[in-house]
């Protein structure tokens, strides 16, 4: 068999050996640099979750507000529907207090009319009657009196004068 090797005689005893000279020798520099990347890196991390949890604080902050916000509209439009809707209704009621108003306006100016019509019609036919009257009572009196009772006619109207114009004084 082979005579046993010397402990250096091995190749892998020196990789072993160098492996571990490495470690020792550069194992502290290599632990401080990965720890510090290590550490940056949890720093990044943690400034990161730290900036998420101060985002996600203002967006609840800014929902809350919008919700609020919307809360208060909804507010504010009802309250502007039901302003809405009782002056509709008020100026329903004006208009129907108008449009009643106008129309009694409008009944009492045609009842006056009528009295007007009817008023203007009665004077025409006593005028019609009177003219009538007079010129059948012209008639009569050029065809049928005589002196003497024209004469009794006229002293009988100078009697009854002045109770015919004290009935026109108290009407």
């Amino acid at each position: 068999m082979h005579p046993e090797a010397s402990f250096f005689a091995e190749p892998r005893n020196w990789v072993v050996l160098a492996f571990f000279l490495f470690f020792i020798l550069f194992g502290k520099k290599l632990w401080g640099a990965l720890a510090g990347i290590l550490d940056a890196r949890a720093v990044n991390v943690k400034a990161e979750l730290e900036e998420a949890s101060r985002l996600r604080r203002e967006a609840e902050a800014m929902l809350r507000d919008a919700e609020k916000q919307r809360a208060d509209a909804l507010a504010d439009a009802k309250a502007l529907i039901e302003g809405a809707r009782a002056e509709a209704s008020r100026l329903t009621t004006a208009a129907a207090a108008e449009a009643e108003a106008s129309a009694k306006r409008r009944e009492q100016m045609a009842i006056d009319r009528i009295a007007a019509a009817e008023k203007a019609a009665v004077d025409d036919v006593r005028l019609a009657a009177a003219d009538i009257a007079t010129t059948a009572a012209r008639h009569v009196l050029a065809e049928g009196l005589t002196t003497d009772a024209d004469s009794l006619l006229i002293d009988h109207a100078i009697t009854q004068l002045p109770t015919a114009l004290a009935a026109r004084r108290a009407a």
